[in-house]
Order: structure tokens, then C-alpha cells, then sequence
């Protein structure tokens, strides 16, 4: 009896252990992993029915199986439904809407995705997992239409643009030049009704002008496109061949290069080559993100601009939209555009303002020297640089007539004085129309004018 009864105590110790280790087996093995399957549906909370929706399913142990209903009201529309006996661990799926009646009204749905892993738990039956994500619907696009804008626009130039856009989920709405380069609406006048300065950028020739667009997108992904209709006009465009010294890269580009915290190179071609070209670009990013920052977008229900007036008592020195090579040793080692005007008068000449504004700007900025930006609304803003005393903080509300700084040599130059320049949204233009009385009024002031009483007609 004593014999039987330890083996019965190793027959159940041996059990017990079985079960232990089996339970331990089922428990950390991975066929028998636990975690239900991840599922994620990219949207926003609206579908326009034309685009597929984009749902991933994720699982460590593979997908056994899925199932993708659309869900309106009582009306349930299977979209996709598999039984998969691979061990695919990541689907993404694109899905399909249902064939609907061309009349169909429905605004809001759900859309339910079901999956089941590959897992032995749950006796052998998977994970499960059923998320439900609610949508509305929306297929109509924006309206998007051209009011007014300016009728010629020139190389290097600037227009004006009046658009009205208008959707109950608008998402983004812009002006997009040759599809490259985007500027922002701002809101003009009524509710529904924008405006924009625009500029052709030097960098984009003649030749290569393509299409001025406007762009209205809703959360649902409609999108309207809009020609806006420019006449094209040339710019002339001066080449000029400069002749470096060693001792000018010396003096200059070395001292431009260590006031940004540059390295410096050793090599003269090398070193004038990384001021001028490289932190030349980086001067102009720095420029442009700044503009696009700080400039005003409030609504605008009049703009007023006086015309820019030269430095008083100056020479122009350089002008816009020259194509500079620069030479060293009689090899072209550079070459860049200069884009603003440069005037030269006394040293430490005084900078007077032409138009009220609010300083957005005012550092020492590379190639530029000590630089001043102002901010005139719409967009518009002007550049101030070589400057050698300030007298304004940035936030600082300008008004007309008032001393900003004084001219001077910072930055790379070889002489005393002011490189002046008009940026729209942070794009260098052409100074000249904006210094013409005439120009202002028949392409800007005269557009808003006239779009103001379209706009007043609009019931």
C-alpha cells in the first residue's frame, strides 16, 4: 500500500508539473501570444467617396482574417472581407466606397473593421478586435473663383490677386505660382473673400513662366483649381563680372563666415564660394521664414501705400535682378543674383521709412550685414541692410518719415552703404515698381478698388 500510494504522489507530481510547464508553454509562447491586432484608419472625420480609405491592420502573429462594412442607418455594405492563411503581420488596405445611387444623400456613416490574428489563445480562435470610426460625408468641392487681379505681371515682379473661396469644411486655401511656390490668402474686405500678393521669383526664368493657380482644399480632399490669368512681361537682366581679391576675402568673408559661426576655410576660392553661395541661401531661407512668421494676416479692409523713395542724397550703386560673376585669379569661381538696390550717399547716411509698418526683423544676418525688416500688411515687407546704427526694436510700430538706422559696411560689401529691397512674402522683388506711383495704383490699389465693388454686388 505504502508502494502504491508514492507512486501516486509521483504520478499527480509529474502531472502537476505537466500542467505547469504546458500552462507556462501556452502562456509565453508565442502561438499563443495575447495582443489583439492594431488597426488604424487614416482620416480626419471626412470621406468624399472618391478617394479609397487607407486602413493598416497590424499583428505580430499575422492576420487570419478581416472584414470592412459600411455602415449607414440600417443599410450595411461589406467593402472588403478576407480569410488569409499566410502570416502577413501588416496589411494596408485601400478601400473602396460602396456603388451608391447617383442620389444618394447620406451624411454621416460608420465604417466597422473587424480582424482576428493568427494566435492559438482563445482555444485556438485568435485575437479579436472590432473598431467602429464614424465619418462624415462630404463630395462637393470648394468654390474657388478669381475676382479681380492684376492684369500683367513681370519677371521678378509683383501682382495682386482677389479671390473668393468658400466651403463648410474648408481646410486650405493658396495661390500657387508654376505649382512650386505657395502664398498665402489673406482675408479681404467679406467674409468668404481673400487677397494676395504674388511675386514672380527672379530664380524662375523668362521662359519657364507657367501657370498662376488657385487652390481651395476641403477636409474631405475635395480640391478645386483655378487659372489666374496674367499677361507676361520681360525683365532685363545686366550681367555684371567682378574681380575678387585675396585680401577682400581676407578682410570680408572671413569676418561674414566667424560673425555666423561658420568654419572657415582654409582656401581663398573655397572660403568666398561658402559666404557668398552657401550662406548666402541660408540668409535668404532665414529671410523668407522670417517674413512668413511675422507678417500681418488680419483682415484687410483697405490698403494704403505710399511709393518707396531712394536714400536721399544717393547714387544707385547696383540695381535689381543683376547676374553677378565673381572672378578671382581671372577664374569664375561664383556666380549669384543681386536682388535689391544698392545706394550710396555720405557714410552713416540716415534710413528714413516711406511707409508706416511694424519691425518684424533687425540682426545681423550674414552676407547682409545688420539688417532691418518692415512689415506694410498684404505681405508686403521691405529690407534694410549694411546697416550700421539701429534705432528700432523689433515689434516696434514705424511710422512714415521716422530714422530706422544709419548706412554702413556690415556684411559683404566693399564700401558704405544701403542695399535696400521689397519682399513679397519673404521673396525678393523688383524695388522699381514699388518706388512708381503709377504702377502702385494701376496694378495694385486700382485692382482692390474695383474687386471691393464686385465684392459689394455680391448679395
Amino acid at each position: 500500500m505504502r508502494k502504491k500510494n508514492s507512486f501516486m504522489k509521483f504520478v499527480m507530481s509529474v502531472l502537476f508539473i505537466g500542467i505547469i510547464a504546458g500552462g507556462g508553454f501556452v502562456y509565453l509562447s508565442p502561438q499563443f501570444e495575447q495582443n489583439t491586432p492594431k488597426i488604424t484608419l487614416k482620416t480626419n472625420g471626412f470621406w468624399n467617396l472618391k478617394d479609397s480609405l487607407n486602413i493598416n491592420i497590424n499583428d505580430a502573429s499575422g492576420i487570419k482574417y478581416y472584414k470592412i462594412t459600411f455602415i449607414d442607418g440600417s443599410k450595411k455594405l461589406v467593402l472588403d472581407e478576407q480569410i488569409s492563411s499566410t502570416s502577413e503581420t501588416n496589411l494596408a488596405l485601400k478601400i473602396k466606397a460602396p456603388k451608391l445611387d447617383m442620389f444618394y444623400k447620406g451624411i454621416d456613416v460608420k465604417i466597422k473593421i473587424e480582424a482576428i490574428d493568427n494566435s492559438k489563445w482563445n482555444f485556438l480562435n485568435g485575437n479579436q478586435i472590432s473598431k467602429t470610426y464614424e465619418l462624415k460625408i462630404d463630395n462637393k468641392k470648394p468654390v474657388a473663383n478669381v475676382v479681380n487681379n492684376s492684369r500683367y505681371i513681370k519677371h521678378g515682379g509683383s501682382a495682386v490677386v482677389v479671390v473668393k473661396v468658400k466651403d463648410t469644411n474648408l481646410d486650405d486655401a493658396y495661390i500657387m505660382f508654376n505649382d512650386k511656390i505657395r502664398f498665402e490668402l489673406i482675408p479681404f474686405y467679406k467674409e468668404n473673400y481673400y487677397v494676395s500678393l504674388i511675386a514672380w521669383d527672379v530664380n524662375i526664368p523668362y521662359d519657364g513662366f507657367n501657370r498662376v493657380s488657385l487652390i481651395a482644399i476641403d477636409k474631405a480632399g475635395n480640391k478645386t483649381k483655378a487659372k489666374v490669368p496674367f499677361y507676361i512681361q520681360k525683365l532685363k537682366i545686366k550681367k555684371d563680372n567682378i574681380k575678387l581679391s585675396k585680401k577682400f576675402i581676407d578682410d570680408v568673408s572671413t569676418n561674414v563666415l566667424e560673425q555666423m559661426n561658420e568654419d572657415v576655410p582654409t582656401e581663398h576660392q573655397e572660403r568666398f564660394v561658402k559666404q557668398n553661395h552657401t550662406l548666402r541661401a541660408k540668409n535668404i531661407e532665414i529671410i523668407k521664414q522670417s517674413v512668413m512668421n511675422n507678417f500681418d494676416k488680419s483682415l484687410i479692409e483697405d490698403f494704403k501705400i505710399n511709393r518707396f523713395k531712394r536714400l536721399r542724397g544717393s547714387r544707385t550703386a547696383a540695381g535689381f535682378a543683376e547676374k553677378r560673376s565673381y572672378f578671382l585669379d581671372g577664374e569664375k569661381i561664383d556666380e549669384a543674383w543681386h536682388l535689391g538696390i544698392d545706394w550710396a550717399s555720405v557714410k552713416q547716411a540716415p534710413v528714413k521709412l516711406s511707409n508706416e509698418g511694424k519691425v518684424i526683423f533687425n540682426s545681423y544676418l550674414g552676407i547682409y550685414g545688420n539688417t532691418i525688416i518692415i512689415d506694410h500688411g498684404m505681405g508686403l515687407s521691405s529690407l534694410y541692410a549694411h546697416t550700421t546704427n539701429q534705432y528700432v526694436n523689433i515689434g516696434d510700430e514705424i511710422s512714415k518719415n521716422k530714422k530706422i538706422a544709419s548706412t554702413g559696411t556690415t556684411g559683404a560689401v566693399m564700401g558704405d552703404h544701403l542695399h535696400f529691397g521689397i519682399l513679397v512674402q519673404g521673396i525678393e522683388v523688383n524695388p522699381i515698381e514699388w518706388m512708381d506711383r503709377n504702377w502702385i495704383r494701376t496694378r495694385i490699389t486700382d485692382i482692390l478698388k474695383n474687386a471691393k465693388k464686385t465684392i459689394k454686388a455680391d448679395k
